[in-house]
Order: C-alpha cells, then structure tokens, then sequence
C-alpha cells in the first residue's frame, strides 16, 4: 500500500492518482518514496538497469509540489522508460554494458513526458538492442513475467511491461519495430499501444529498424495510453522519420457498434499447438459480436508474407547498420542470439533490397482493399506463451511463432492496440490485437478500453480493479450522450428522431440492475417504460439493453422537447456504473401496463417475446 498517503486505494493508474492529487490525499513527494519502498521490497529485481536515486526523485516531485504545476496532464505520474531511450540523468545501455553512454538530452518523447509533469523512476530492461519478442536477451538477466516466472515476459520491451503491471509505475514507454509493444502487454495483463509509425518522434532512441520504429506505451489502461498519447505525440522537424498528425482515410466508430471487424480465415489461425488460447480468442470474437459488431473472414495471407520480410528478407539489415561501427569493434559484446540474427544481415545484397521493397509494395496494394470491407481487424497478439526454458532450446523458431501475429504492422503502416482477453486455466494471461490503418490510434484507444473491461476485469498482475468509469466515454461539450431503449433504437419507428438530428451509434450497453421495464401500449408506436427500482432490485429489476447515442447540443432541445409525458429524461445508471442521461417513465404510468422485464430488452417484446 502506498505508506503516507491514501492507504485505502494504491493503484497507479492515471485517473485513480489525479483523484488523489484533486482531492489532497496524496503528493508526489509522497507517491515517489511509495513507489521505491515497493521496488525496494522486490529485492534484487532485473526488471530494471537503473533507478533514478531517492534524493533525486524527491527533488523533481518538491518541484512538481512548489511549482503550481498541478494542472500539467501527467502530474505526478511515475514511468519507466526502455533502455534504448535515452532520458538524461540516466544512462542508455540498449541491454548492452560495453555500448553504454551518458546522453546529453532526453530523447523528444520523454522531453513532453517530462514537460507535462510525469516522473522518469528509472529505466526498463529489454531484449538486446530490441532485437528479439521473448525477454530473456539481456546481460542484466531476465525481468520476471509478473503472473508465472517460469514463463517468458515478453520483449524486446520486457521491462517496461513489467512495470507496469507489477504496480511499480503508472505507464512505461516501450519501443515497437515487431510486435515489442504489443507481446509483453499480453504476456502481462495490460494494454500495449503501438501508435501510428513517426506519431511519437524517435529522436533519442537507439534504432533498431529505424524507417520502421516506433515509440510504444505501455499503461494498465486503454485510457492511460491514450492520455500519455497526447501527450507524447508531435511533429519534430529534427526527426527525419517524424509525421505530422493527420484524420485518418476514413473515420472509424468509437463503438463495437454497427462495427465490421476482419478476423483471419480459420485455416490461417496460429495457436502453436495450446489448446487454451482459441478457447479465449474465440470468447473475445464472441464478446465483440454481442456488443453489435460484425465479423468478417479475411485473407490474411498477404500480411503472413509481409511480416515475413520482415526477419527474413533485407529490412534486417537495417539493425546491422543502426549499431555497425559497435558491433564491428566489439563482436564478442553481443548475445549469441542477437549477434546470430543482426550478423544475417551480411547475407543481403542491395539486389535483394530492391526485390523486396517492390514486393513490399505489391502487398501493400494487396491489402488495401481489406480496409473497405472492415474497420478494424482483429486477432490474437500471441498464439501462444512459452516456458523460459522452451525458449531458450529453441530461441529463433519460438521467437517467430509469437511474431506470427505482429510483424507485419510497421510495414504495412498499420496502427495498433494489445489488450488484455482472459487467462488460460493456469493463470497466464491472454491478449487480441486490434489493428486499424494509420491515424486512427485515437479511436484504438476508445475500441480498446471496451474490449478490456467487456473481458478482463482486473490491471495487470495487481489484482485492483479496472477504474468503474470508463473516461474514453467522458462527453464532448458539443454532444450529449443519451441511453434509449425503445422505439428510438437503431432500425425502430422513432430513431429517425435521433438521426434527423445528426445523432449516431456509439455503444450498445445494458442499465445497472436495478430496472424494470413495462410496455406503454397505448402509445402509437407502443413505447417502454423504465423505471429505475428503488429497493435494488428486490422487485425483480435487471439490467435492460440500451444503446447510447451522441446528440449535438444544439439540437438536445428540440430531441427533449418532442418527447411525450409520462416519459422524459433523467440519469440512468449502466451497468458498468457509469451514469448518462436516459429515458425514463414515471412510475404511476406503469400501474396496470404490462411488466416485460423478465425480457431484458424492448426488442425481444416486439419480436413476441
């Protein structure tokens, strides 16, 4: 527990600590010496290459604490950082100790983390020069997967995952050139963000393939990711490789509802022989489909082939040429491993270079007519988990199992989010991946935090609860969002009310359960009434379908307005506890209508229910 300050509630993610912070339970100064005490009861722990000192964190949090700098979005918000991104006061070893140096500055993503008030608590182990998915290539020894140390925690960005969800920080950043901010999120409970490629400038980070790069993070939360994701995006004209933000081709929903999500044809599904996690990717498919999306089979032959040129074509040059002087001076530095996979480059000639960029671009052209057939694609991070042991008998042939499902997205230009998806019976977490072109990380984030609270309840390996609120769904000021649950729904008499007024979908949900449902049949059209039970449910309440939609403010009035005593607008709680406003009846209406709520939905009335 977090010791002087709010000992009721220790959980790190960003919404919990700026409550804390708003309400004056907690200050960083206190949070800091929290947070080592926590690394410090872990012992002798290789998660980490180097903590920043006590003296030096408390200098940054009392300068947090005199500054009024409290309105900064990342206010005292503690993070790891993967040690190939250099952070200054701290050294960069790439998990190499003859390559080591001291940088002059913070690389441009940790400049705006810092800039925004986020504490930098240390940095992160990894695979060597991020050159692997596994976690276990590092001289500074292997970061201990925090469900089952007996188990692989995933890489190249092992530490950072770990991190995160052991509790020790609030978000970590991560690099991501395979899959490196996606396979330690699933191997470890949280979410794992690969943003759009050049969205978070790489300046500051030592390349592995640069032109393919990106800077990850890594959070307890889809909603964490995305905050630090504001933060942490922007053009940098000092980076050759940076983008400007820019809207996506074609603006995906912010629901699973009305959604088309691909999912690869079942004969190219990958497991790698565990009879666990299909079970679990079909259950999220499931999950998906019941919130009003729809699946659609896709071929995912074209990214197979894309992700392998990956490895096994000439892009791997591109890691001999980020550390060629290094390695040509010190060959005996590298793992055996490591050194075996970056020396393959030699192989390549430019010849193969050409050949394989014009392949490239022939998938490229053949993938992109799957994105007008669906929104987002969907599939599992890792077909499986492996034993450390496993891994290290077979290191290569392992390693490109678990990258089955990830290596493609750079070069595709592909944006991406890991969530969490459930656990096999022995307790090892399970993640999907859902991917969508570039520039859409935003709604990624949104999609994401859904699909996590609708699978997993609970952030990492602490065993706290997912945050009741979901703050993706926090209103515009432009919109409000209202919950309907009769003839206004999608395709009934009475949603034109709604989308003459420029509403849209944006979930499809449930109340708390404690509601009752009768059906007002001398309406034309029949209509339900919602009556919110005031015993909690001792009258038989349930949770009754809803779908919310999104009202311009400017025509809320009118929408209000048109809507017929005895019903009305009033707050309506969801089953995830959070509050909207909703239609509601009064309660005397009901007195000899006839009580549906057994049926749980106005739909299954109309159907003969």
């Amino acid at each position: 527990m977090l010791q002087g300050a709010d000992a009721s509630a220790d959980s790190l993610d960003i919404v919990a600590l700026k409550a804390r912070y708003a309400a004056g339970r907690l200050r960083p100064s206190q949070l800091v010496s929290a947070i080592l005490e926590r690394i410090a009861r872990r012992g002798k722990d290789p998660t980490w290459i180097e903590l920043a000192p006590h003296d030096v964190l408390q200098r940054r949090a009392a300068e947090l604490e005199r500054s009024g700098a409290a309105g900064l979005p990342l206010y005292g918000i503690p993070f790891a950082i993967k040690d190939n991104i250099d952070c200054r006061g701290f050294g960069t070893t790439a998990a190499c100790r003859e390559f080591a140096y001291r940088p002059e500055a913070s690389a441009a993503a940790v400049e705006r983390l810092v800039a925004a008030g986020a504490i930098p608590i240390g940095k992160a182990n990894l695979d060597q020069f991020a050159t692997g998915l596994v976690g276990v290539r590092s001289p500074y020894g292997v970061p201990a997967n925090s469900f089952n140390p007996a188990y692989i925690p995933g890489g190249s960005s092992s530490g950072s995952a770990v991190a995160v969800a052991s509790g020790l920080v609030s978000f970590s950043l991560g690099t991501d050139t395979a899959g490196s901010g996606r396979v330690p999120a699933a191997f470890n409970n949280i979410v794992g963000l690969k943003p759009t490629r050049g969205l978070l400038s790489t300046r500051g980070v030592v390349p592995a393939c640069r032109s393919l790069d990106c800077v990850s993070i890594f959070g307890l939360t889809a909603a964490d990711a995305a905050a630090v994701l504001r933060v942490a995006q922007g053009f940098d004209p000092a980076d050759p490789f940076s983008r400007r933000a820019a809207p996506p081709a074609r603006a995906l929903p912010r629901s699973f509802a009305g959604l088309r999500f691909g999912v690869p044809r079942p004969e190219q599904l990958q497991f790698f022989g565990n009879s666990e996690t299909p079970r679990l990717f079909e259950g999220m498919l499931d999950k998906i489909s019941e919130m009003g999306a729809e699946g659609v089979e896709v071929d995912f032959a074209p990214f197979l082939e894309t992700a392998r040129l990956l490895y096994e074509g000439p892009w791997v040059a591109e890691r001999y040429v980020a550390i060629r002087e290094f390695i040509e001076r010190n060959p005996e530095a590298l793992h055996p491993v490591t050194a075996a996979i970056i020396g393959g480059a030699k192989r390549f000639s430019a010849n193969d270079a050409f050949a394989a960029y014009y392949r490239l671009k022939e998938l490229q052209r053949r993938t992109a007519p799957v994105w007008d057939e669906i929104d987002i694609l969907v599939t599992p991070t890792a077909g499986t988990i492996y034993r450390v042991d496993e891994l290290e008998a077979e290191p290569v042939k392992l390693n490109s199992n678990i990258g089955y499902y990830t290596n493609f997205m750079n070069l595709l230009d592909l944006a991406a989010i890991a969530v969490p998806a459930g656990f096999q019976r022995d307790g090892l977490p399970f993640g999907v991946t859902l991917v969508a072109p570039a520039f859409n990380d935003e709604v990624l984030c949104s999609l994401g935090d859904i699909a996590h609270r609708a699978a997993v309840k609970t952030m990492g390996a602490t065993g706290l609860p997912l945050p009741t609120q979901n703050p993706q769904e926090s209103l515009n000021p432009n919109l409000i969002q209202v919950a309907v649950c009769g003839a206004h729904m999608s395709g009934l008499p009475l949603n034109h009310q709604l989308t003459e007024r420029g509403a849209r979908l944006v979930a499809k949900s449930r109340t708390a359960s404690n509601y009752r449902l009768f059906a007002l049949t001398d309406f034309k059209p029949p209509r339900p009434g919602l009556v919110r039970d005031p015993d909690g449910g001792a009258a038989g309440g349930a949770a009754i379908e809803v779908e919310i939609w999104e009202v311009p403010a400017s025509a809320f009035g009118g929408f209000v307005d048109a809507i017929p005593a005895p019903l009305g607008i009033g707050t309506l709680t969801l089953e995830t506890g959070r509050q909207v406003k909703g239609f509601l009846c009064e309660a005397h209406a009901t007195k000899g209508a006839r009580e549906i709520t057994s049926l749980g939905s106005w739909r299954q009335f109309i159907k003969g229910g």
